[in-house]
């Protein structure tokens, strides 16, 4: 498991590393690039040391799907609780990767409680019909209130279309990721985000669970006018918010440091 520089985490378990494009947000994909980056600094090293250690990544075709059985079970070695984001260099919801191995990771992440793990898609529909498999399965009863599900959107449309599915998902905690924030959205002024229209019987359930969306991140918008307007929706609907980065060139705003965790 590796320390990670990605703000609203403390470590990466990439388990599924590899993806492919769905959305605008995919065209300047930072996984991508790294991993390109990080495949031909080992092609390099390979040529004058035959026994370098390599990542796993495929030389022939970097970012392809890959699942890493070697790192499924490392969260059980892990005694210091953190947050961990489960594939920072993939999507573990991509449709190359088989029901059974992206069960098996949410069985590792149900058992190993004192870590919170928080898991990000742009494929919310496998990401609904996976959990609801697994949900129905022998680890049906275990204690999930470690796991965090969100969608990544990046304009009005995806957010649109994913977040009405992330609503219909049981979660402990559901998230949203803004980024890169290509125009300015609306989520709390949506038809969807009266919880009733979506998923009413867990709202009778739970009438005191809050807001629908738990947690808002933001980073990259085009025009810090937007982070500032998503900002101020977050606060009139009491969601914690938090301000990832600009273009890391633009310095933060004063009063865009916001770094607030879900409740």
């Amino acid at each position: 498991m590796a320390d990670s520089k990605i703000e609203w985490t403390e470590k990466v378990w990439n388990v599924v590393t590899g993806c492919s494009p769905v959305s605008a947000g995919c065209e300047r994909c930072y996984a991508k690039r790294m991993v390109y980056r990080i495949v031909a600094m080992e092609k390099g090293r390979l040529a004058k040391n035959p026994n370098t250690k390599l990542s796993g990544y495929p030389h022939d075709d970097p970012f392809r799907v890959t699942f890493h059985p070697d790192k499924l079970n490392e969260p059980l070695h892990w005694k210091k609780p953190r947050r961990v984001f489960v594939c920072s260099m993939g999507d573990l919801f991509h449709e190359d990767v088989p029901d059974r191995k992206i069960i098996s990771v949410l069985n590792v992440a149900a058992t190993c409680s004192p870590h919170i793990f928080m898991f990000l898609t742009k494929r919310p529909d496998r990401m609904g019909e996976v959990v609801a498999l697994w949900q129905c399965g022998m680890y049906a009863t275990l204690n999930r209130n470690n796991m965090y599900f969100g969608v990544s959107v990046e304009n009005q449309r995806t957010a649109d279309e994913r977040i009405p599915i992330l609503l219909q998902i049981p979660a402990a905690v559901r998230f949203v990721s803004v980024e890169p924030m290509l125009e300015a959205i609306n989520i709390i002024d949506r038809p969807w985000w009266d919880w009733r229209y979506t998923y009413e019987y867990f709202r009778i359930a739970y009438p005191d669970a809050g807001p629908p969306i738990n947690w808002v991140i933001c980073g990259r918008p085009f025009k810090l006018e937007w982070a500032r307007d998503l900002r101020d929706q977050c606060k009139a609907a009491g969601v914690p918010f938090f301000f990832k980065q600009t273009d890391k060139v633009t310095p933060i705003p004063d009063d865009l440091m916001i770094r607030e965790w879900p409740r």
